[in-house]
């Protein structure tokens, strides 16, 4: 019932704000356009003095957190989007309606169990920044550091839950009735983004994540993630050194403040790159409004990153498959990427590698050799998506938060430094990471790492290669045990399909005389009698 409620409740904000007015209908078959037309919402007129832009802000700000973080990642992509809707949706990522100072504070006195001042020399009550899932307040620690104090937004966790049950409603039906459902695993996907945002409700784990993170870039120039301060941390209150530096999406401060920018962009690459495959821990959620630039040195610029709400992991097999097939498609060796592909098991393993490869290949030779200003991954995307079709390539829900951060990558790609090679800019960082992970000193390291539990278990080897020289000398006769089993069982199964044949003979006969009986017209009463009779005698002598 409550699912039903917040189904109500999108149209309602969906007929409220005329969003249909964004949807191509001349390009709908004319049954969906037609279902357009005399659709309820069209009777509530389109907002003339209201902006078509600020209209889609304000319904997904009306929606909830899941479809403001959607807002988000689209802010990224000016690419994409018209300039304007750009623009709007871009104040999504910092720019939500706070809410109450003295709900916020109410929160903050009860999560950390003591009055604000006992804490703060100073906190100011107005929200110094608010987005979908939080809101910060800048404030002073008694011992005189400057901090901002996160704070979870009042009674989320009922709205989540409705809109993650429509949202897998709508997945089910999909696998279920989609010509492309099954490939698409769109419950998984589903299940994968609740376990994501319900990570984000929890300040402790968000906590975890900013200190892993700045572990991972312990006095880097690259990156600088701020102090966690955990004595005052709890899973709706979280407070972390306050950092000072220019927004990312602040292209023309950044460009008077002298920032080399082609260095910036090049960074923010390779920053990336180090996370998924040295760390094989990333920052998922890298929209303008949680990176910043230290003042420090316009020249060799360094990141800053907050909110660590999302991040994801790769397992070493995702690691290797993902720099096999990165560095096969800058080496513009299709062949290889198509049987990596294969090999993986993505797509079948009947598929024909040389047609896959041919696929691959029109896809993806037109975007090689080209600044990033000519390239977009989106549509990219979007044609390798169509080829998957033709070979079922399933996709995998554990690369959904990689894909995601891709996009997140371009779009401040393009922002920062549009004539960005990325293809070069990466390809050296992935080589020289296989190398290292394949080469002379990574197989010293991994004997390194494996030698005491080699010198542990050396002892026992002797008797270990002993007991399987015997079990590899008695496997014939363990194999010819095991034939004649399978040979009797198979025998069996053989007596039980005849006899049920034969039950299901003498089962028809006495049905077709029983109803004889009861109508003779159809055959004589006598015949009818010798049916039932012969039924029962072929169940009594074969059963």
């Amino acid at each position: 019932m409550t699912q039903f409620k917040r189904l109500l409740t999108l149209l309602y904000v969906f007929s409220k704000y005329r969003l249909d007015d964004f949807i191509p209908v001349s390009l709908l078959p004319w049954y969906l356009r037609l279902a357009f037309y005399l659709a309820p919402w069209r009777l509530n007129p389109i907002p003339k003095r209201v902006p078509k832009a600020k209209r889609l802000r304000l319904a997904l700000v009306a929606l909830g957190p899941i479809y403001i973080k959607f807002g988000q990642l689209l802010s990224t992509r000016k690419d994409l989007l018209p300039e304007d809707l750009a623009l709007e949706l871009a104040k999504l990522q910092d720019k939500v309606p706070p809410f109450k100072p003295e709900v916020a504070r109410r929160i903050i006195e009860q999560g950390l169990g003591q009055p604000i001042e006992s804490i703060f020399s100073e906190f100011e009550a107005h929200a110094l920044a608010s987005a979908s899932i939080a809101q910060v307040h800048s404030a002073k620690l008694k011992s005189g550091e400057d901090v901002v104090v996160k704070v979870i937004r009042p009674n989320l966790e009922k709205t989540i839950n409705k809109d993650i049950a429509i949202m897998m409603m709508a997945a089910k039906l999909m696998e279920r009735y989609a010509r492309d459902g099954k490939r698409l695993r769109p419950v998984e996907v589903v299940t994968d983004y609740k376990h994501t945002i319900f990570g984000e409700l929890d300040l402790m784990s968000e906590a975890a994540n900013a200190s892993q993170l700045r572990r991972n870039f312990t006095d880097s120039p690259l990156l600088y993630v701020p102090e966690v301060y955990w004595d005052y941390c709890r899973p709706n209150v979280m407070v972390m050194e306050r950092i000072y530096g220019t927004p990312i999406g602040d292209v023309d401060q950044l460009i008077e403040r002298g920032t080399n920018m082609k260095v910036l962009a090049e960074r923010g690459v390779e920053i990336f790159f180090r996370q998924v495959f040295r760390d094989s821990f990333f920052h998922a959620d890298m929209h303008p409004g949680n990176i910043f630039v230290a003042h420090n040195d316009p020249q060799t610029p360094q990141y800053i990153a907050i909110d660590c709400g999302i991040v994801g992991t790769l397992s070493e097999t995702d690691q290797d498959y993902l720099a096999r097939n990165l560095l096969a498609f800058f080496n513009q060796d299709y062949h290889e990427v198509a049987r990596l592909h294969v090999e993986s098991g993505w797509v079948g393993s009947n598929t024909k590698i040389n047609e896959f490869e041919a696929a691959i290949r029109s896809v993806c030779e037109p975007i090689f050799e080209k600044p990033l200003a000519e390239i977009s991954f989106g549509q990219l995307l979007l044609r390798l998506f169509q080829t998957a079709r033709r070979f079922n390539m399933e996709v995998q829900p554990q690369l959904v938060l990689l894909q995601k951060t891709l996009l997140n990558i371009e779009g401040l790609g393009r922002q920062l430094y549009p004539q960005l090679d990325l293809w070069n800019t990466a390809k050296p960082y992935l080589e020289q990471w296989m190398h290292n992970r394949i080469g002379p000193k990574a197989i010293w390291r991994e004997l390194k790492r494996q030698a005491p539990a080699w010198i542990q278990h050396a002892p026992h080897m002797p008797e270990t290669i002993r007991n399987t020289l015997l079990t590899l000398g008695q496997y014939p006769q363990q194999q010819q045990k095991l034939g004649a089993k399978l040979d009797a069982i198979e025998q069996q199964l053989q007596q039980q399909s005849q006899r049920r044949k034969h039950r299901s003979i003498g089962i028809i006969l006495s049905a077709l005389g029983l109803v004889g009986l009861h109508s003779p017209f159809l055959w004589g009463q006598s015949a009818s009698m010798t049916l039932v009779l012969l039924g029962l005698s072929w169940l009594a002598l074969r059963g």
